[in-house]
């Protein structure tokens, strides 16, 4: 549902503040751990959660997220278990938007029709299917439509003027930029740099542009904050969580969730 997208980003506005987006990977160590830290993230301050759907071949991510991933699928996670997971989560939330990012493989493999039905029933408000180009992702897409979700496109400093009309046609709830041309969690991008294509995207596509892939530390997430719609950590949270468990995660998820909000 798109709305609740809207409605985050309308609230931030109203605040005057950037927003902070949390992806954890569903399954990760298990179904019920990752479920219980899903539910206590709106609380340590995120505003989106994104929620990863974990696959065999991950190309786009770095070996933290690679790794909770494989944990995951060793879990016994599937898409429709993360389903279910966001499904779990709506009962106590209604408001706090759920983005689904993943891989084509296993989508095409549900079926996109049944994918898209499935993802509006469990709750959840839109997806990030991250190696599936504009020119390929029609089908889905439209099924998207149908169910009012957001099929949620990815920018990177190589998206010349050319090729940005392409990428904001059709996207919906906010436009994802990748600062850093390679993999999950690589070093932080150019500040200047990062300010100037979120101008560049924004003005494009009129929606709210969130920044992610390589943003860490509370320090690098205000920074990104003072030019970006929101701020995306992942790597650093699934890392957290991993060496420290629920706790730690969440103690990193409210330090990066007031340096994001300017508090």
């Amino acid at each position: 549902m798109t709305a609740r997208i809207d409605n985050t980003f309308a609230d931030l506005y109203a605040a005057n503040q950037s927003g902070f987006v949390a992806y954890i990977m569903g399954g990760d160590p298990s179904h019920s751990a990752s479920l219980e830290l899903m539910k206590a993230l709106p609380d340590a301050g995120v505003d989106i959660i994104e929620l990863g759907m974990p696959f065999t071949d991950p190309a786009a991510d770095g070996p933290v997220i690679e790794l909770a991933g494989l944990r995951a699928l060793k879990s016994g996670t599937t898409v429709r278990s993360v389903l279910d997971m966001a499904k779990e989560f709506r009962k106590d939330n209604d408001t706090t938007p759920i983005i689904l990012m993943g891989y084509a493989n296993p989508v095409h493999h549900m079926g996109y029709a049944q994918f898209a039905a499935a993802t509006k029933d469990a709750g959840v408000d839109g997806a990030i299917i991250v190696d599936l180009p504009p020119e390929e992702d029609g089908e889905l897409r439209a099924a998207f439509e149908r169910h009012d979700l957001a099929l949620i496109r990815l920018a990177t400093p190589t998206t010349d003027d050319a090729r940005l009309p392409k990428v904001v046609a059709g996207t919906k709830g906010f436009v994802y930029y990748v600062s850093v041309a390679g993999i999950t969690g690589a070093a932080k991008g150019e500040n200047a740099a990062i300010s100037e294509a979120v101008n560049r995207i924004r003005k494009a596509s009129g929606l709210p542009v969130v920044v992610g892939f390589g943003v860490k530390t509370p320090k690098q997430a205000a920074e990104v904050a003072k030019s970006a719609d929101a701020v995306v950590v992942g790597s650093a949270i699934v890392d957290a969580l991993y060496k420290g468990g629920k706790d730690a995660a969440l103690e990193l998820v409210r330090n990066l969730s007031a340096a994001a909000h300017g508090e």
